[in-house]
Parts: structure tokens; C-alpha cells; sequence
């Protein structure tokens, strides 16, 4: 299978499967609890006049089909209609929050690719003493969740020490908004760093049992070499995979981050438009993550049979 055939036959699976994911997730908030209506009166009482001029305004009245053809529709033309909690264009939310969180996404990625690798490759290359003392470290990173590590962070680092804010993504540029963010993406990516870490030191010992390897070290080639040409570059393949599922935990997860530590990004967007059934901002900033999850895996598809001649397209039975 030629490489533009599989892209575009993943790319076709992808939109089909986001057409069901776009129907999920429309029909989802109906089945919760309450009325949006009531959260835009506040509590307070109205006339059924004003009460059937919000349901007209929002289409809440209309047939569940025809609302999610409609929402579809102008979801295609790039309207993702208006919010209900905030008043103006889900768009116009989301281009101002979406930065924020990307750039969080960004840094805590590189954060956990740097430290986790690193932390694996050490690990599997001098083993004794220094492999025990990782393990007992990434153990004790994957065991604690993002919210636990936010609250930690926040009282050792903002409160009592002040080295960093406790709360926002600033405002004074891009450097104010990395110094912000800095203890957030070391939340967000404390549990990833130990699970990267331990699936780099997982491949790399496997690979280091391989008869290539052997063969390798019998022919004179220097440990350096080996370890760099031979072992590490043939542990990418499931490094990679397991990369798929780390910026998609990712994508997941910044939603207690941001909301511990204020961050005014599409996460706390979320959890804010939930609580107050703001369907339209719910329902936009949903599709949106499960888009950019099949986009990650699609990468991921594509990326695998260039890093490890093994797999084929389509396949990831030789990296998993």
C-alpha cells in the first residue's frame, strides 16, 4: 500500500469517525440533567414569553435532529455558534483560549520528552544502583495525578519559596506567559515523565538482548555506537507509540491543570461551559480534542514506518 493511499484512507476513516464523534457529543449534553435556560434566568423567575423566546433563540425547542443538522452545518462553515454563559461567538472564545493551552501542550511535551527519555536511556544503560533509584523516582511520578502534583507544586513553589505564581498565564508577553506556566507544565507532565521513562528503559533492555546487539559488540563496534545506532534507535518505534498516547493524555489532563492552577485555557473553558450547560462551548471545545486526537494518531501511523523499518503502514504490532 503506496503511502498517499493509506494517508488518504486514514484521512477518510477520520472523518467518518468524527461524524459520529460530532453526533455523541451533540447528543451527550441533552441527556444531562437540567435546562440551559434556566442558567441563562440565573434563578429568577420569567414569564413564559421570555422563557419561549430563549428556547427560540438557541433552538432549544426544536427537534433533536434537526438541531444537530443545523449545529453541523454551521459547524462545517466554521460557526460554532454562540455561548450561552458568555454571550458572544464560541469562535472568538476559543481563539482566545486555544494559545494558552497549546502552548502549555507544547511545553509539557517537551518537558516530558526531554526527562523521559533521558531518565529510560540511563536507566536501561547503567542499571544497579542508578536504574533502582529511577524506578523507585518514576514509580512515585506515575502513582501521583496531575491535580495532586498541581497543589504540590503550588504550595512548595509559589507559596512558600515565591519562586513562581500561583495562578493566571500572564499577560506581559511570551516570556511572562513561560514563567506562568512553567510549574502547570510540570504538573501536567510529572505522571507522563515517569511512564515515557519506564517504556524507553522497557524497549531499551529488550533491544540490548538482541542478537544484532551481540553481533554488534563481537565485531569491536564501541558501547557508544551501540547503544545509539543499535539499541536506542530500534526502541524509538514504541517510544513514538507511546507518544500518541502521551500528547492525547495530554489534551485530556490540561483540564485539572488549568483548573488548579486558573489558567484561562480551553481546559477550564470546559469545565467552567459544563457546569453551567452552556451547550454550544461544551460541544465545540469536545469535537476539537477528539479532532486533535486522531490527528496525533494519524501522525503517529505515519511517522512509524520511518523510524522502525519493521512496521508496515498501518501496522504497529513490531513497535508495540
Amino acid at each position: 500500500m503506496s503511502f498517499v493511499r493509506f494517508a488518504l484512507r486514514r484521512v477518510a476513516e477520520m472523518a467518518a469517525t468524527l461524524l459520529t464523534a460530532s453526533f455523541v457529543v451533540f447528543g451527550a449534553m441533552y441527556l444531562a440533567p437540567g435546562n440551559p435556560a434556566s442558567f441563562l434566568l440565573a434563578g429568577r423567575s420569567a414569564s413564559p414569553e421570555a422563557l419561549a423566546s430563549i428556547n427560540a433563540q438557541y433552538h432549544l425547542d426544536d427537534p433533536f435532529l434537526m438541531r444537530y443538522l443545523r449545529w453541523l452545518g454551521d459547524i462545517l462553515q466554521g460557526d460554532f455558534g454562540r455561548s450561552i454563559t458568555y454571550r458572544t461567538d464560541v469562535s472568538r472564545l476559543l481563539a482566545d483560549r486555544l494559545p494558552t493551552t497549546l502552548l502549555l501542550i507544547v511545553m509539557s511535551l517537551a518537558v516530558v520528552v526531554a526527562l523521559g527519555l533521558l531518565l529510560g536511556r540511563i536507566a536501561a544503560v547503567r542499571g544497579g544502583a542508578t536504574d533502582s533509584a529511577i524506578l523507585v523516582t518514576t514509580t512515585f511520578a506515575v502513582g501521583t495525578p496531575s491535580f495532586v502534583a498541581a497543589v504540590l507544586l503550588q504550595g512548595l513553589f509559589a507559596v512558600n519559596l515565591g519562586w513562581f505564581p500561583s495562578s493566571g498565564a500572564g499577560d506581559g508577553g511570551l516570556g511572562d506567559m513561560l514563567w506562568h506556566l512553567t510549574l502547570p507544565s510540570i504538573a501536567l507532565a510529572l505522571y507522563l515523565i515517569g511512564m515515557l521513562a519506564r517504556v524507553t528503559r522497557s524497549a531499551m533492555l529488550e533491544a540490548l538482548d538482541s542478537d544484532h546487539v551481540t553481533v554488534a559488540r563481537s565485531r569491536g563496534v564501541p558501547e557508544r555506537q551501540v547503544i545509539k545506532r543499535h539499541v536506542f534507535r530500534n526502541s524509538l518505534g514504541t517510544v513514538l507509540t507511546t507518544g500518541g498516547l502521551i500528547v492525547s493524555t495530554l489534551l485530556v489532563c490540561t483540564i485539572l491543570v488549568e483548573t488548579a492552577f486558573s489558567i484561562g485555557g480551553i481546559g477550564q473553558l470546559l469545565e467552567l461551559s459544563t457546569t453551567t450547560k452552556d451547550f454550544p462551548t461544551v460541544q465545540a471545545i469536545s469535537l476539537i480534542i477528539v479532532a486533535l486526537f486522531m490527528i496525533v494518531n494519524l501522525i503517529v501511523d505515519l511517522l512509524l514506518p520511518l523510524v522502525d523499518p519493521r512496521v508496515t503502514l498501518g501496522s504497529r504490532s513490531a513497535a508495540a
